[in-house]
């Protein structure tokens, strides 16, 4: 996690770099352009389309350069509500609880109608899960920051959900760091990322193309949930040129895909249907 520093409201916020900016406004993107699809959910009687975040982050930061931002679950609250279809529910979680309590009352300002979980998120899946319309439309931000805490066993929940999109955050930087280690280590981070990692790839050629062989296995096990990660996986750069993490969608539904497909490569303004 980043470091809290006092937001422009009173409220704590995330030390965060540039980059992050452009995270945020592909997740708006996508927000905005399933508006059409979104509000087909919405309505007296109908069974409601909701937004899931699980380390939700206080919902605001501040960029090193100076400017403050809203975070994820705060910015996708917004544009969904500017695009004429507003989540009928917002669910937010995060094992920290300054982080959890700061971005709940940002959203309750901004008239979100928002309930708070507190804990892993391995555990605040569950508790949502419950909540959730099993004939609603689902839409999940997964921005966690190191591959180690994307626990594969929250795929498999989310997964039970039949319309259920999932935007992830899987951090290269993280993977490449962090390769070595892991590979040594008898029980390693990235254990709960993708079980059986270790038997399922070639550890004795170099480490780009274990990584590469460790992110297909990755998919494949989430094929095999019944929901498919997308082959657009947007690379995100730092501000030297540094590779620090993909952004990709996993969903089961063609038409998903095609809306992530395109708000990761043009402006966002685009309609599909």
């Amino acid at each position: 996690m980043g470091e809290l520093v006092e937001g422009d409201d009173g409220l704590p916020a995330e030390d965060v770099g540039p980059w992050a900016i452009e995270k945020y406004n592909y997740l708006c993107r996508y927000v905005d352009i399933s508006r059409g699809a979104r509000g087909k959910f919405i309505g007296p009687g109908k069974a409601g389309a909701t937004y899931l975040d699980l380390f939700c982050g206080p919902g605001r930061a501040k960029v090193r350069n100076g400017e403050f931002t809203d975070g994820g679950c705060v910015a996708a609250w917004r544009k969904s509500v500017a695009g004429g279809a507003p989540f009928s529910q917002v669910f937010i979680a995060d094992i920290d609880e300054v982080r959890l309590n700061a971005a709940a009352e940002r959203l309750k300002q901004a008239g979100a109608p928002v309930t708070a979980f507190h804990g892993p998120a391995l555990q605040t899946v569950e508790s949502i899960l419950k909540r959730l319309d099993p004939y609603g439309l689902h839409f999940a931000f997964l921005d966690p920051f190191s591959l180690g805490v994307l626990d594969f066993r929250i795929f498999q929940k989310l997964a039970k959900r039949k319309r259920m999109d999932i935007l992830v955050h899987l951090s290269k930087m993280d993977l490449q760091r962090n390769l070595g280690r892991n590979l040594a280590a008898d029980v390693s981070a990235f254990d709960a990322f993708a079980p059986g990692w270790k038997d399922a790839i070639d550890a004795a050629q170099g480490q780009q193309g274990i990584r590469v062989e460790l992110i297909n296995y990755w998919k494949t096990l989430v094929k095999n949930l019944g929901i498919a990660a997308s082959a657009e996986m947007k690379l995100l750069k730092g501000e030297k040129d540094q590779h620090l993490y993909w952004l990709l969608l996993v969903a089961s539904h063609t038409l998903a895909h095609r809306i992530w497909n395109t708000a990761a490569n043009d402006d966002g303004q685009r309609r599909l249907f």
